[in-house]
């Protein structure tokens, strides 16, 4: 499937010319830096630029601009796809593409409609992306909203690239944590009948363990304690992962496994692995301990696997679970924590090489924590008094596209300040909207033209070559980079690149909308809106003296609704709609 095709084929057309000049003898170097096509930093100089010469130019021993001129006097017309390229110093090649090509792009993304900017890159790898995994102790709150806003997304860019995603949640379901939650719930049973007990040291304090508690079964008090609080963790287990998974189904967030870390513990797998790594000399015991010497692939210390007391300890599970998914076969094992976890990266990195692979088939990507706003001051929540702001209750207020939005806003690897009001508002301020809106605007633009029997024609019946005025080259030229930003996101495991490109598409297509008219004057229902959308413009009057023609008309109905196609490709990525109304 084609990507981005004015890059591919200016990127073709510069390999030969530079071919060409090596067989003449004009260049001497045989193997040069890979081709890399930018944007000039101002529009009048070309639709691209490529610092190619620049880079040759240390190879060759000459000056940029001759090592341009070589490659310029090569570039063959044939390829009829370039209507002017000069060079710029030092050695700039800024290049000029000829308006027949740029249609192309329309004809693509009509042709390949959802699938634009999907590619076959992954060639069917096998990957598997572990996220959220919160522990069934507690409600999810913002921050594992987050973990989940962002594993998805990056599961869904794989997936559009062509690799075979495998989608995963493991659970924490042994352990003192999970212990610890049955105890808290068995004191609040005790206390609802009237005992004078206190909450464990480090128990759980938040109004659910309550809840919890009353639906412990009458006569649980008259058990022994070990059996009262089993019973009590059981039910809590239940009950918390029927939240979770809830709020999941909210959220729309999938999950193709989920892997419940009990089972390693029942199956044996847990000394399995350690037996295993004790054959390879990689498991000693010292102090009445079981220790892996992670040291020996890079950790600053070797750890503890299995306590004095004999239990084992997290990152034992870890080690087996991760020798789990490594057996399975997986090409490559992505895991999505919380950022407080990356002192135990270098833990597992070791862990992946002790069982026979290299540390780089496991990537893991950090999340940091989000900042809860309301009107700009930071919303209070106190750990002692167990009182947390869940992701239900934000998705309660703000809904679930606003929340995968704004998770997905910055770099996971950076601070999120998420404001409540802000998120609410419905103005280009909020970030959201702005960009929903955009695809709203054209679905709008789309039935007005059908109450006044205007046709709406596709790009194969549109008269493209009224497309003349460089904002709707502006808007073709940003269309077609979606291919591109899909695959770097993809690579680079980083969502956010797509918010950010979708953000300024929306700019572009509310500029265009307000600068120039896109159905005829009469009763144009387009210009009743609000120019409330329009950021970082000053609208002029071109919309209010341009000529529009039947064939201009027709033309830009068909950019805008590849327009509304790349902004509702995009928000699927991310996991958010594409209303048709707002």
């Amino acid at each position: 499937m084609p990507q981005d095709i004015v890059r591919e084929q200016v990127t073709e057309a510069l390999r030969q010319a530079i071919e060409q000049a090596r067989q003449k003898g004009q260049l001497a170097t045989t193997d040069g830096p890979p081709i890399v096509l930018d944007l000039p930093k101002r529009p009048e100089w070309g639709d691209l630029a490529t610092t190619m010469a620049m880079s040759l130019a240390s190879i060759e021993h000459r000056p940029p601009k001759d090592v341009a001129q070589a490659i310029l006097d090569n570039l063959d017309q044939a390829h009829q796809i370039f209507d002017r390229v000069e060079i710029a110093p030092p050695g700039f090649l800024n290049m000029t593409v000829r308006r027949e090509l740029w249609f192309k792009v329309l004809a693509q993304i009509a042709s390949e409609g959802n699938a634009y900017g999907h590619s076959t890159i992954g060639q069917g790898h096998r990957v598997n992306v572990e996220y959220v995994s919160a522990n069934p102790t507690g409600p999810m709150h913002i921050g594992h909203g987050r973990g989940a806003a962002v594993g998805h997304a990056i599961a869904n860019l794989l997936a559009a690239s062509g690799y075979s995603v495998s989608r995963e949640y493991y659970i924490n379901d042994a352990g003192r944590q999970m212990k610890l939650l049955g105890q808290s719930v068995h004191a609040r049973y005790q206390q609802k009948h009237g005992c004078t007990v206190a909450l464990p040291q480090d128990g759980y304090q938040g109004a659910y363990v309550e809840q919890i508690a009353d639906k412990v079964p009458a006569g649980t008090l008259d058990l022994l304690p070990d059996q009262a609080v089993q019973i009590c963790q059981d039910i809590a287990y239940k009950e918390m992962m029927e939240v979770i998974r809830g709020d999941l189904r909210i959220f729309r967030i999938g999950f193709d496994t989920w892997f419940s870390e009990a089972s390693l513990l029942k199956a044996g797998s847990v000394q399995t692995s350690l037996d295993e790594l004790r054959q390879r000399g990689l498991v000693f015991d010292q102090d009445g301990a079981v220790w892996f010497k992670s040291s020996a692939y890079g950790d600053e210390k070797d750890r503890v696997v299995k306590k004095q007391d004999g239990e084992y300890t997290y990152l034992a599970s870890d080690m087996a679970y991760h020798r789990d998914k490594l057996r399975r076969g997986y090409d490559r094992i992505i895991d999505i924590w919380g950022a407080d976890h990356h002192g135990y990266i270098p833990r597992m990195e070791a862990v992946v090489q002790a069982f026979g692979y290299p540390k780089e088939k496991l990537k893991v990507v950090l999340v940091q924590m989000v900042n809860l706003l309301r009107g700009g001051k930071k919303v209070e929540m106190s750990k002692r008094a167990g009182e947390f702001v869940t992701l239900r209750e934000v998705m309660d207020e703000v809904g679930p596209d606003v929340c995968r939005f704004f998770f997905l806003m910055r770099s996971s690897d950076r601070h999120l300040d998420f404001d409540l009001e802000l998120a609410k508002q419905q103005s280009a301020d909020n970030p959201v909207y702005y960009v929903q809106y955009a695809h709203a605007r054209v679905a709008s633009l789309f039935r007005v033209a059908a109450e006044r029997d205007i046709p709406v024609p596709s790009v194969a019946e549109a008269d493209l070559t009224a497309l003349v005025d460089p904002d709707e080259f502006m808007l073709i030229r940003k269309l077609s980079a979606y291919p591109s930003v899909v695959q770097g996101a993809a690579a680079a495991l980083e969502p956010h690149r797509v918010v950010f490109y979708l953000q300024e598409l929306a700019q572009l297509l509310h500029t265009f909308y307000f600068k120039h008219r896109i159905l005829p004057p009469a009763a144009d229902k387009e210009e009743s809106d609000s120019q409330q959308f329009v950021k970082d413009v000053t609208v002029s009057s071109v919309k209010h003296r341009e000529p529009l023609t039947p064939a201009l008309t027709g033309a830009r109905l068909a950019l805008m609704g590849q327009v509304a196609q790349v902004v509702r490709n995009g928000l699927g990525l991310l996991g958010v709609s594409a209303p048709e109304r707002m």
